[in-house]
């Protein structure tokens, strides 16, 4: 046994050496791999995860890919949720050191892991390696608040080649036939996000088409972010209508984006929103002032009137 490897494993468990101690084992070399093994696979958990944290860190500074391999496959979850919580970090550590190693062993043993459990480690690896196998493991993930953002790089990263099962999964609620689960809406509210992101051909607008009649204020919003980004044809009456009808009650961080559409649509949403516009100001004053689609349409009016937009700008033309 090398004292002064185990010496270095064990400054591990002291929070405020822990991460020096990182370094030096690096530097010590092999002789460091066995007892981080041991301090890693024979150790137990803890609700203070950064040891164990390090101690992956210094593994893959050494080239261990085997012992990462034995441990996130060897260890069985916690049956404590505090644990468990704890050891996840500590396997996202280790899935994250496999950046080391890219290449078809790392991908299919990544792969292999993705069956079984769903992590934010898992989920940026995929995206960093762009790893188009694992798209159905990204878009589960979208599902899931813990991974949901992760996810959407990843799948912007990969981009092009998962455009269909985005498109297949924005247009599937789930349960099918019954009242939507509240992750199947945020998936589906991810998907056309990160379609929004990397773009629809115009063809694939007629597949998508029916999303702006729902009634979630997300997926109307986006599914016409994407109509005028392909600059479809069919349909772009309806996309205007309901981006109107929306108008009033879509929280805060749609705005922006309906204000972009229907500014790069003025030319042909002109009619509408100046009657509803009309509509809205008979109101009594103090309804006007609490009148947020009134203050979005005014808002769309001003820009594309400073802009020249109406009767000059073409469909799409417009960054959404």
């Amino acid at each position: 046994m090398d004292e002064e490897a185990e010496r270095l494993v064990a400054a591990l468990g002291n929070l405020t050496e822990g991460a020096c101690a990182v370094a030096a084992l690096i530097a010590f070399g092999e002789r460091a791999i066995a007892p981080l093994r041991r301090f890693l696979l024979e150790g137990r958990p803890s609700t203070v995860y950064q040891p164990r944290r390090w101690a992956v860190q210094a593994l893959g500074g050494l080239g261990a890919r085997e012992v990462l391999m034995e441990y996130l496959t060897s260890l069985p979850p916690a049956a404590d949720p505090q644990l468990r919580l704890a050891e996840e970090a500590v396997q996202n550590a280790a899935i994250r050191e496999f950046l080391r190693w890219p290449g078809a062993e790392t991908t299919a043993f990544l792969l292999g892991l993705s069956g079984n459990m769903m992590r934010a480690g898992l989920v940026e690896v995929f995206g960093k390696l762009r790893v188009v196998e694992a798209i159905p493991y990204l878009d589960r993930a979208l599902e899931d608040d813990g991974t949901r953002l992760a996810a959407e790089e990843a799948l912007v990263a990969i981009g092009a080649p998962a455009r269909e099962a985005l498109i297949l999964s924005a247009i599937t609620p789930l349960p099918k036939g019954d009242i939507e689960t509240p992750s199947s809406l945020r998936r589906r509210q991810s998907a056309l996000h990160v379609l929004a992101a990397i773009g629809i051909r115009r063809e694939d607008w007629p597949r998508l088409g029916s999303l702006v009649l729902e009634e979630d204020p997300e997926i109307v919003t986006y599914s016409c972010m994407l109509a005028v980004k392909a600059g479809a044809v069919d349909g772009r009456d309806t996309v205007i209508a309901r981006l109107i009808a929306i108008s009033g009650k879509a929280p805060w961080f749609l705005q922006d984006d309906i204000v972009e559409c229907l500014v790069a649509w003025f030319d042909t949403a002109q009619p509408a929103i100046q009657s509803e516009i009309e509509r809205r100001m008979r109101a009594p004053e103090i309804a006007r002032v609490r009148d947020q689609a009134l203050r979005l349409l005014l808002r769309v009016r001003r820009r594309a009137q400073s802009e020249g937009q109406a009767g000059t700008r073409r469909p799409g033309e417009h960054s959404c």
